[in-house]
């Protein structure tokens, strides 16, 4: 214990130990009956089919398969029994061939040729067949070219023969070969666990694997068995329900060498959204886990099966770990395969533990500039429409009306304003913003002073000829046709 201490931190506590690690599981605070389980421990389904009514000659079609599917008793019954009759049958033929022909009363006549040599009684005959069926041939009893009868029945005994060995040695061999077995050296861990794993509340439990020979293509799903009603009031008894350990990710292709721990991240989308540890002791729901590959050795598909009840559940649980890193290899301790201990998990499902994040942290609403600000600024923007409809409409075109009282708007605002859009001004203006101790009547100064000569950031944008007349950039005076120059005077006056 000291030593578990050390490794995973003295908060933890072995509870759960298999029969071979010495412990005992947790009991539960509610003692409950024994549940009916759809799929056992070990894999078989307790299903029985029943009323089949005139369906049974269905399993007559399907011969081959349905004597597989017997058990042992039963098939080593019907092999030793198809073999004797078959062999009384061809033996009692021989012996009426015998009878027919008259052999028997002649059969110590050293003159007379009978169809079979030797055979003077039913025993005979019936030693004959055997010695012909399994090609022994002693030579004391044989067939001879005087029996047309025999040698037909001779052929027919061959096929027949041949026709009963295929059908019930091959039947044998695909019973004995059948990968069922292959399964009692996969492993599932006795209980499954709910904790916290990356942050998440996770189903997890073990699987692994006996033998060293692999299991290629290994692909493991699980079904939640449950029963719940319809909105339409219609009473399902075994809902199957997906739960996702990887589909989506790849993770539940496996790579079965050493035990691993199987995921299932509890979210909006499993089925186990809103359980919690004080809900698990009225819920009842069973957990089918599937595990399917083929088999290295034989190439046969194998599957093995176990499930889960809601008391084999452990809330607040993990696997203890059974992997150690020795001289040279990786040593697997299977005698803590099953063994869990406790670490802290809330109480709460995954539901409730996001209502409670979102009432801990209320949305902020998004910020409200100043209205005053806004209203200034509108104020602003509004007068300087007013000055720009007393231009003449052709210098209204000229200086691009549209676009100029806006950026002497965005030049002219308050410091608080300026923050929100320093993007808008024109770089040499930022610099200058920008600059420590420049305060406000300085950037005033200096949109003054832009706005009382617009003329001059107007001229780049004059037709080459007016260009030309101002004289590269001046005011326009004498210059001026006399027409613009009325023009000028009566927009300065």
């Amino acid at each position: 214990m000291s030593a578990l201490r050390r490794k995973l931190g003295d908060e933890y506590q072995v509870v759960s130990t298999s029969a071979s690690g010495g412990g005992l599981p947790p009991p539960r605070s509610t003692p409950r009956g024994k549940r009916q389980r759809f799929v056992d421990k070990n894999g078989r389904c307790n299903v029985q089919h029943g009323n089949l009514g005139g369906e049974s000659s269905r399993y007559l079609s399907d011969f081959f398969t349905t004597l597989v599917d017997l058990k042992w008793r039963w098939n080593l019954f019907i092999f030793i029994l198809t073999y004797t009759v078959a062999w009384l049958f061809m033996a009692s033929m021989w012996w009426v061939i015998a009878y027919m022909r008259g052999d028997l009363n002649k059969a110590h006549d050293d003159s007379y040729t009978p169809c079979v040599a030797n055979v003077y009684n039913f025993p005979s005959a019936f030693l004959f067949f055997v010695e012909t069926e399994a090609t022994i041939g002693y030579g004391y009893r044989y067939i001879t070219d005087k029996c047309p009868e025999g040698i037909i029945l001779f052929l027919f005994q061959s096929i027949l023969g041949s026709i009963v060995d295929a059908f019930l040695i091959g039947c044998m061999f695909i019973k004995m070969s059948q990968p069922k077995k292959r399964a009692e050296t996969l492993m599932f861990s006795e209980h499954a666990a709910i904790s916290m794993r990356d942050g998440k509340l996770t189903l997890m439990f073990r699987v692994g694997n006996l033998r060293n020979s692999h299991m290629v293509s290994a692909q493991i799903r699980c079904k939640l068995l449950k029963s719940r009603q319809t909105p339409e009031g219609e009473f399902l008894p075994l809902d199957q329900l997906e739960l996702d350990v990887g589909f989506s990710t790849g993770a539940d292709q496996l790579f079965l060498v050493s035990p691993l721990t199987i995921c299932h991240v509890i979210d909006a989308k499993s089925p186990f959204y809103d359980l919690s540890q004080r809900s698990m002791h009225t819920e009842q729901f069973e957990i089918v886990v599937i595990l399917e590959g083929i088999v290295e050795t034989t190439g046969m598909t194998c599957q093995a099966r176990t499930s889960y009840t809601e008391d084999e559940v452990l809330w607040g649980h993990r696997f203890f770990p059974v992997i150690s890193l020795e001289e040279g290899f990786f040593k697997v301790d299977y005698s803590q395969f099953h063994a869990t201990f406790e670490v802290p998990t809330p109480p709460y499902s995954v539901k409730e533990q996001e209502e409670m994040l979102l009432m801990s942290s209320p949305l902020i609403p998004p910020a409200v500039s100043n209205s005053k600000e806004r209203n200034n600024s509108v104020e602003c923007l509004d007068g300087l429409d007013e000055v720009g409809t007393k231009l003449p409409s052709k210098l209204q075109k000229i200086t691009g009306r549209d676009d100029f009282p806006k950026k002497l708007l965005r030049m002219s605002s308050t410091t608080s304003e300026k923050a929100y859009s320093m993007g808008d001004l024109p770089m040499k203006l930022q610099r200058i913003s920008s600059v420590p101790g420049n305060s406000e009547e300085k950037l005033g100064s200096k949109t003054t002073k832009m706005m009382s000569d617009p003329m001059s950031q107007s001229v780049a944008e004059l037709p080459p000829k007016l260009q030309k007349l101002s004289g590269g950039g001046g005011r326009m005076e004498g210059n001026l046709p006399p027409k613009l120059r009325k023009m000028n005077s009566d927009r300065f006056t």
